[in-house]
């Protein structure tokens, strides 16, 4: 059985810490303020700081890193951060434009992190689809994450990711039995591009999540970014509707403030 320490530093970012490990997901530590271009016409305000300063996190193991290319997964401040982290693990596009040590994974391929006197973390890349079919040669790739260790009593943490709710993300509850769910949500759209979606609404994470079964759900990326159409009351009414044990799985993560899971 193993305990894990999880703190939403903000936006998809999240402090993962068990067994001596330090894990952090999509660094984001700019301050609020700026608008940031993601491309083909569309721009997003970031609303909200971190709730943690970067220097206050201390050595890092690893950075996951779901995609490099938007500024609300990585944006300047967490970029400072990557060359001191342990290893940076990341889609293989993403690895080319990083260089150096990152590692790149294609969907359901593989990598391990080891340190003496810990256990070993198995690192599987998940299929992500950040908007609407066809959509990837224009948005980028995106991966989402599984990691298994030894110890762990309900099953793998599963960061799912910017995605919207396809077939690809369906098969990741099938082929590891999910523990714990690191939920990105948000329904995120842009004027320009009208009713079109690029990450999952609280609906679809509701769907999701049940086909999962998975005893945790910590759903992050959800406000903080004006990009952003549904934020937390659009989810807290979504798992209010939702069946007895996907109501159940709902776990807030209060930003800043480590919470401590049985995963």
């Amino acid at each position: 059985m193993t305990d894990v320490r999880v703190t939403h530093i903000g936006g998809p970012t999240v402090l993962i810490e068990f067994d001596g490990w330090q894990l952090l997901t999509d660094p984001t530590f700019d301050a609020p303020g700026r608008t940031y271009r993601f491309g083909w016409g569309t721009a997003s305000r970031k609303l909200t700081g971190p709730a943690l300063p970067a220097e206050s996190l201390g050595d890092l193991d690893a950075v996951l890193l779901t995609h490099d290319h938007h500024a609300d997964n990585l944006d300047d401040a967490g970029r400072v951060l990557l060359p001191a982290a342990g290893r940076v693990v990341t889609t293989v596009a993403g690895s080319r434009r990083l260089g150096a040590d990152a590692i790149g994974l294609a969907p359901w391929q593989r990598t391990t992190l080891t340190a003496t006197g810990r256990p070993t973390i198995e690192v599987t890349a998940t299929p992500c689809r950040h908007g609407p079919p066809l959509s990837r040669p224009v948005v980028g790739e995106v991966t989402g994450f599984v990691l298994r260790w030894a110890g762990q009593r309900h099953g793998p943490l599963w960061i799912t990711g910017d995605t919207v709710l396809y077939d690809g993300v369906r098969q990741v509850g099938g082929r590891f039995g999910i523990g714990t769910v690191v939920l990105h949500l948000g329904a995120v759209r842009f004027g320009r591009t009208g009713a079109l979606r690029y990450t999952m609404t609280a609906a679809e994470g509701v769907e999701l999540c049940g086909l999962v079964g998975a005893r945790s759900v910590l759903p992050v990326h959800y406000e903080g970014w004006s990009h952003f159409s549904e934020g937390r009351q659009a989810v807290e009414a979504a798992f209010a509707a939702a069946p007895a044990a996907v109501r159940a799985s709902l776990h807030w993560l209060t930003p800043g403030t480590a919470s401590s899971l049985t995963v």
